[in-house]
């Protein structure tokens, strides 16, 4: 049954661009669908999220973040994002479409692949992980489901960003498994999403790819989270005996349970991947592993193939389920198809004229074929893929193919390593003539800037000094200085005409101008401590609130920055007043003991002075106060006590 005639967008027009012509796929978030660009008439994928999930806000807002900045995420094995928008409780990504099939189509038909095979995949996953993480992003659903494979054999990584938006992936517990069979342990304790956890997941995908199996499996998907925890993936090669020791190295090292023993990133194990594949002679390389569905297992006989031609088996498998499980390609069967001809006798003979014209037939035939074979594939050659080969081996892989080098150009690459292809023009798996040509371009490493000498700038004009050389300012401190001007830059760091990768930040210290010494007026009247503080240069402001202080009112109670402090020239001052100080009752403390009076007179705010003359000096009671009790005194005021 064709699902997509019950679906209400397929025929739609969406937001007066996209026509939606069938759904390609349904997930916990989105539909995608295959649709076209009807402005720019091409063939895009539209990734349309569930009305439900279009109703939260919030939701919605870190979607279409998330897409603007994978958008930004250039890279021939990154599915690209085009375009965003909204209509009605649709919201949509327009991003390209992928004919071909996903790495679980290839698995589901194939079974096991070959060492060579799981390679050729891994490689550029780890690519396109590698310019991610270089990037700042996390995948954190690394699956074969978002590994696509096109019909002209290139790899591309799909969902960047984006799976990880909502907390339930599906509501069937077969997807549910399937991703949580892929999940670090530290994501499943913590929810940490570092790199580490996608070069987690594609040691899981490389030992699927290898086994045709997961290294986990279970009824539930707590089991499965339960031994992702505690026990380790197993070596590829207790399922496949005899498979590379390297290989199980390979796996053993990106799915180690320990976070820190893992590569760092996705480049850190494609580095690991290149060592492990050159060590790998051809016949390990090309073993068939006994889980694979090849020619000689009848499982894989009459079954649509959805896999490129360039990862099937030798035999072909047939390309509709009309044509017979044979080689589809094989003509000759339809001329054969005819009733058998009769028995020839042994002692008739075919006329030499007759055998004349059947050979001029059959080399017309050969010939007709040859010329149409050339016209249409005979003349071409595809560009082999030489991402990451120096240029040497560039260029002799070219010379291998029978291609020449136009030219060579150099860019600067965050990710390349220096020395090495970036891309072609045209790219990797393009249909070329035989001895054309092919443009190389070689990474000259990161971008390096020199820092600028931003000395006696102002501020706002180092800043856009700093963006013209492609650099950034970063945090700004502030200092005093005798000999630059207040608002000018005094240094930077690192200093200027040190190389730092483009876009990085630079410190900038900015002068506040020459000290001024701050001179304390508390306790003064305000007009004496406006003309003292305006004498140092300093300008004076005066708070509307006041407080209540040891000071009488109206003189200053406190003031910022505070005394014995210093400011640069022209800065402000603030003065706050007094309302005079707090009034309290004193206590009656005659007849007491001393320890007893200090304490209640402590208590009450005062302070504490003892008188006791020539006859108290070895007495201990309190024959008289300094503030009759009952009377109101300052707080914090002095209150003496007499002792006989």
């Amino acid at each position: 049954m064709d699902t997509t005639l019950h679906d209400p967008l397929v025929g739609q027009l969406l937001d007066g661009r996209y026509r939606v012509d069938a759904r390609i796929a349904v997930g916990g978030m989105a539909t995608v669908y295959r649709a076209v660009d009807t402005r720019l008439d091409r063939v895009l994928a539209l990734k349309v999220m569930h009305p439900t999930l279009a109703a939260d806000a919030s939701f919605v807002d870190r979607f279409i973040r998330e897409a603007k900045s994978v958008a930004r995420l250039a890279h021939p094995n990154v599915v690209q994002v085009f375009d965003q928008g909204a209509q009605g409780a649709y919201v949509y990504l327009a991003m390209e479409y992928i004919a071909g099939c996903t790495l679980r189509d290839v698995l589901r038909e194939r079974g096991a692949l070959q060492p060579r095979a799981a390679l050729d995949i891994l490689e550029p996953v780890l690519a396109a992980l590698g310019a991610a993480h270089r990037a700042g992003f996390v995948h954190r659903d690394m699956k074969p489901e978002n590994v696509l494979i096109g019909d002209d054999g290139r790899v591309k990584v799909a969902d960047f960003g984006l799976v990880r938006s909502v907390d339930t992936v599906t509501s069937t517990t077969e997807n549910v498994l399937g991703t949580v069979s892929y999940l670090a342990p530290e994501q499943i304790e913590g929810g940490t999403a570092s790199p580490r956890v996608d070069v987690y997941a594609c040691g899981v995908v490389l030992y699927e790819m290898l086994t045709g199996q997961k290294p986990h499996d279970g009824d539930s998907p707590a089991i499965v989270l339960y031994k992702h925890l505690h026990e380790d993936v197993p070596p590829p090669s207790a399922v496949v005996p005899g498979l590379a020791y390297e290989l199980d190295e390979l796996v053993a090292t990106a799915t180690a349970r320990t976070p820190d023993i893992r590569p760092y990133d996705a480049v850190s194990l494609f580095g690991l991947v290149r060592e492990a594949r050159a060590g790998l002679s051809d016949e390990q390389l090309d073993a068939v592993p006994p889980q694979a569905l090849t020619s000689e297992h009848p499982d894989s006989e009459n079954r649509t193939s959805v896999i490129p031609r360039s990862l099937t088996v030798p035999r072909p498998l047939p390309v509709n389920e009309d044509d017979e499980a044979g080689d589809p390609y094989n003509r000759t069967s339809r001329f054969e198809s005819g009733p058998p001809l009769p028995p020839r006798r042994r002692d008739a003979r075919r006329p030499r004229r007759g055998l004349l014209a059947i050979i001029a037939a059959v080399l017309l035939i050969i010939g007709v074929g040859t010329g149409v074979w050339y016209i249409n594939s005979g003349q071409f050659t595809k560009v082999p893929p030489l991402l990451a080969k120096t240029e040497v081996q560039a260029k002799e892989r070219l010379k291998e193919a029978g291609l020449d080098v136009k030219s060579v150009k150099h860019a600067y690459s965050d990710t390349v390593k220096r020395g090495t292809v970036i891309s072609t023009d045209p790219v990797a798996g393009a249909r070329i003539r035989d001895n054309d040509s092919v443009a190389l371009t070689i990474s000259d490493g990161p971008e390096t800037v020199k820092v600028p000498d931003l000395e006696g700038y102002a501020l706002g004009k180092a800043r856009a000094l700093l963006k013209t050389d492609g650099l950034a300012a970063g945090m700004v401190t502030r200092e005093f200085s005798d000999d630059v001007p207040k608002g000018f830059v005094i240094s930077t760091d690192p200093e200027a005409g040190t190389e730092r990768h483009a876009g990085s930040a630079i410190a900038l210290t900015v002068s506040k101008g020459s000290a001024v010494d701050v001179p304390d007026v508390t306790g003064e009247g305000l007009d004496n401590a406006k003309s003292d503080l305006q004498e140092a240069g300093l300008t004076v402001k005066v708070s509307d609130t006041q407080v209540t202080s040891e000071y009488d009112a109206g003189q200053v109670a406190q003031q910022t920055p505070a005394g014995d402090s210093q400011a640069a020239a022209g800065d402000t001052v603030t003065l706050t007043l007094s309302k005079g100080p707090e009034m309290v009752e004193v206590p009656s403390v005659v007849g007491a003991s001393v320890d007893a009076a200090t304490k209640l007179l402590e208590q009450s705010g005062f302070k504490v002075e003892e008188d006791r003359g020539l006859l108290g000096l070895f007495g201990d009671t309190v024959k008289k106060q300094s503030v009759d009790a009952g009377e109101q005194a300052p707080k914090g005021s002095t209150i003496t006590i007499t002792i006989r």
